[in-house]
């Protein structure tokens, strides 16, 4: 009894199972898949200009992130991958930021950029600092959900990078901007603890524009 018992369990979930599966296709990470009889080339294309300079002026950070995900091209939808090109005006930089949903791996076209990402908590209470200067070529991951930059070093040359990221959506979190530039702000209270300094060091900086350098 016991044996048919866990028979029709097994065969249950196998059930339940496929019929999962089989609707998956349907609407993947809330966006719904087409039907095989509508998709065209178009859906896998783009004329995205990522040959072409992007303007850094308008950014505080001077950097311009131009990103190609399943908003902007929809064959992308259910691969989990995208990509950016980043620009940095000189001394720009990408500030600190995560990726919640993606790996990201970078290669420098040009210029050069100093580039890092910190760890999580740690059990001795460290956050470890990754560092590392990078040259026309070279390449360095950022592990998904870590805090990580960009900055270019030098004063009189822009840099660009290529980056690819393991999901159709990776989003992104800039530290500062959520921080301090939430819509409504976090307590000054809670911030002026958090970072042990006074309220109106917390006060000035919610009162910054706080601007997105995505494009």
């Amino acid at each position: 009894m016991a044996a048919s018992n866990f028979f029709l369990l097994t065969a249950f979930i196998a059930l339940v199972a496929t019929q999962a599966m089989a609707s998956d296709p349907i609407r993947v990470n809330g966006l719904p898949c087409k039907d095989a009889k509508d998709v065209s080339v178009d859906d896998f294309f783009l004329a995205a200009n990522l040959d072409k300079p992007m303007d850094t002026t308008k950014s505080k950070a001077g950097s311009n992130v131009t990103l190609i995900n399943v908003m902007k091209l929809a064959g992308l939808n259910t691969l989990s991958i995208s990509m950016a090109r980043i620009d940095y005006a000189p001394k720009g930089q990408n500030p600190p930021h995560t990726h919640p949903r993606a790996t990201e791996i970078l290669t420098v076209l040009e210029g050069s950029l100093y580039v890092g990402f910190v760890t999580s908590n740690q059990a001795n209470r460290e956050n470890k600092l990754f560092t590392k200067t990078l040259n026309k070529g070279d390449v360095f991951v950022f592990p998904q959900g870590l805090i990580h930059f960009q900055f270019n070093p030098s004063y009189d040359k822009p840099a660009v990078a290529i980056a690819a990221l393991s999901s159709q959506n990776p989003g992104a979190i800039t530290i500062a901007n959520a921080v301090f530039g939430s819509h409504p702000p976090i307590s000054d209270d809670v911030l002026a603890k958090a970072f042990q300094v006074d309220k109106k060091a917390m006060d000035w900086l919610q009162a910054q524009f706080w601007e997105n350098n995505h494009n």
